[in-house]
């Protein structure tokens, strides 16, 4: 577990690595409204493809190491130079990875806390996800040269988790929604396919799905996943279809020792991109 969250950090930027803009990269100002009223900034890396424009965007969303404060603080923002970003850049599409509260070495507060292990809120922190996301788009749909509308959402991981709440709630301008091994309380006490609480985590992923009437989403899930097994991932997604939700589940082939690693692994794209750029391709 712990070489796969320090591998995510590499591949995020190392937190705290950001460089000056280079062309085609601007570093942002997120500033996110809290259910208090407070506001806190986040930052937010965009990556613009070559061209004249306006291009579309496509907003990346990082999962979380579950391992408290060291752990998040070595996230940071995802490099436009990265196998993920140069995937969407070669299709002509504007790439935002923002970094949530809590992450990197200034995030503050760890806005996504779900509780005890024993009894968490997972809907809760995937709200929180939300509205970081929420934000970001906000912002970003609303710079010269990025297309205000038609905007892709893709999370991994507990970006994913909250992706799922996104889509039920689209926050203007978006299209299409994408998650990727989505879920939270993954690797309990770092054993493979142990949940803090997985019957709290199909309950919760209903709850996302609301009173339904949000957008389609595409979920992808590997048989290997070390944090959301096969049964689980598919009960999640019942749950969440059955309380009026849109999701449509795509099982791709086992990838690595870890399928959970897939999305920001070397080669992944391989596997992941063609279901993605399909989905992308029909939800405009």
């Amino acid at each position: 577990m712990r070489r796969m969250v320090l591998a995510l950090a590499a591949l995020l930027g190392m937190a705290g690595c950001a460089a000056p803009d280079r062309p085609g990269e601007e570093l942002l100002s997120v500033p996110v409204t809290a259910a208090d009223g407070s506001v806190q900034t986040i930052p937010a890396r965009l990556c613009r493809p070559a061209g004249p424009g306006p291009a579309r965007l496509v907003v990346i969303n990082h999962g979380s190491p579950g391992e408290g404060v060291q752990a998040r603080a070595r996230y940071g923002l995802l490099p436009c130079g990265s196998a993920v970003a140069r995937h969407f850049l070669a299709r002509g599409e504007a790439v935002l990875a923002p970094l949530r509260r809590g992450y990197g070495p200034s995030g503050g507060a760890w806005a996504e806390e779900y509780g005890r292990c024993e009894d968490p809120d997972y809907a809760r922190a995937a709200a929180e996800t939300g509205r970081d996301i929420r934000a970001a788009i906000a912002l970003a749909r609303g710079l010269p040269g990025i297309q205000p509308d038609g905007i892709a959402v893709i999370g991994q991981s507990a970006g994913g988790w909250g992706v799922l709440a996104l889509a039920a709630d689209p926050p203007p301008g978006t299209s299409a929604f994408v998650a990727v091994a989505p879920g939270r309380g993954g690797r309990r006490d770092d054993r493979p396919n142990e949940n803090c609480a997985p019957d709290r985590l199909v309950a919760d992923a209903g709850q996302l799905a609301g009173r339904g009437g949000g957008m389609p989403l595409l979920w992808l899930h590997t048989p290997n996943d070390s944090f959301f097994a096969p049964n689980l991932v598919r009960a999640m997604q019942r749950a969440f279809t059955s309380a009026g939700g849109q999701a449509t589940l795509v099982e791709l082939p086992a990838w690595g020792e870890d399928g959970h690693g897939m999305f920001y692994g070397r080669g992944g794209a391989v596997a992941w991109g063609p279901e993605i750029d399909a989905w992308l391709g029909t939800h405009r």
